[in-house]
């Protein structure tokens, strides 16, 4: 086996593309083409924060497996991300020495991953739920992956869960949320959803207070407003605003709740027929997915309010939803609790080079 520097090669770039569309079904094909190669260009709106190395994995003259490294300045961390391999161990365990290889070389004191070169990309591997079809913004992986990290030196540094909760209706009752939502407007609180004229003011309120609130987050690093606004500035075309939610208090953005129709892949298979059914979607959603949420710490309690005001949105529209990619220990993790209908797993995991 020989593994080989992808370096902005052209046929190389298709070769590693092509290996996740082999990998991967119809329906499980999760990789954004269009992002994937401006990363490997060099292009990529987020790639002056960090080196980028990609390789790719040839046994004779097929390829077997495929990563990327990672490494932002000034950090003793590297980041194995765009890992791909067929179901053969010897290849895994041949592609995990040239990782490390690599990193070695770097000066790099340990590995993490998977994490897809940014913390606003991809990271995390999927371990459950397989026979699940994937929903927008799921980390999906093949299942033997964590078994070969595991058997590579890796273990477990955090763990995550996506929670399902079911749908509900007008009948639906929770005295604690709505008391807790009555509460907070009593004190003046405002929860409201964007609208498409003062999305882009949102999105930088956002933008601040996940500076503050992420800072701790694994794999977290900061970007700049401008870059974060181009980020999000694809999610405002295929957002049901009235599922998004923005706490503010006395003219202060103070809270916030990012949600998405759950369009599957079908946002990372863009072609006409697919916009079509992304529309389509958009009007008559199936299921939600509940992306990202914070509230300024100062406002101990406002969570819970900012959930009920989801969950009046969900009672007229009858439809499930998910709360994605929870850190445990975190209180997200057991909202709703008596609602939830099942739990998606995922980790981060690493491995020390001292």
């Amino acid at each position: 086996m020989e593994c080989v520097s992808v370096n902005k090669d052209q046929k190389k770039i298709k070769e590693f593309l092509a290996l996740s569309k082999r990998l991967y079904d119809a329906g499980t094909y999760m990789e954004s083409e269009s992002s994937v190669r401006e990363l490997l260009l060099g292009t990529h709106v987020l790639s002056k924060y960090f080196s980028f190395d990609p390789f790719l994995v040839y046994d004779g003259e097929k390829v077997v497996g495929r990563f990327a490294i990672t490494i932002y300045p000034g950090e003793d961390v590297a980041y194995l991300g765009f890992f791909e391999c067929v179901d053969r161990k010897e290849v895994a365990a041949f592609l995990f020495a040239e990782a490390e290889k690599v990193c070695r070389s770097k000066g790099s004191q340990r590995m993490e991953g998977p994490v897809d070169a940014s913390f606003w990309m991809t990271y995390r591997l999927k371990i459950n739920n397989f026979d699940k079809p994937p929903y927008t913004g799921e980390p999906y992986n093949k299942e033997y992956y964590y078994q070969f990290f595991l058997d590579n030196g890796f273990a477990v540094k955090e763990h995550y869960t996506s929670q399902g909760y079911r749908a509900i209706d007008e009948s639906y009752v929770n005295e604690k949320y709505e008391t807790r939502y009555q509460a907070f407007l009593e004190q003046g609180y405002e929860i409201v959803s964007p609208t498409p004229e003062t999305y882009d003011k949102a999105v930088g309120e956002v933008y601040e207070m996940i500076s503050e609130l992420y800072s701790d987050f694994p794999v977290y690093e900061k970007v700049e407003k401008e870059d974060f606004l181009k980020i999000f500035q694809s999610y405002k075309s295929i957002m049901n605003m009235s599922m998004t939610k923005m706490a503010y208090y006395h003219g202060k953005a103070v809270g916030f709740y990012v949600s998405l129709p759950d369009y599957g892949n079908l946002v990372y298979r863009l072609n006409p027929w697919n916009l079509l059914k992304i529309l389509k979607l958009k009007k008559n959603p199936k299921r939600y997915v509940m992306l990202y949420m914070g509230v300024d710490q100062a406002h101990r309690g406002l969570g819970k309010a900012i959930v009920y005001a989801i969950m009046k949105e969900l009672e007229q529209n009858h439809l499930p939803s998910i709360g994605a990619l929870a850190k445990d220990g975190k209180l997200t993790q057991n909202y709703a609790a008596e609602d939830i209908t099942d739990r998606y797993e995922y980790v981060l995991l690493e491995k020390s080079l001292a």
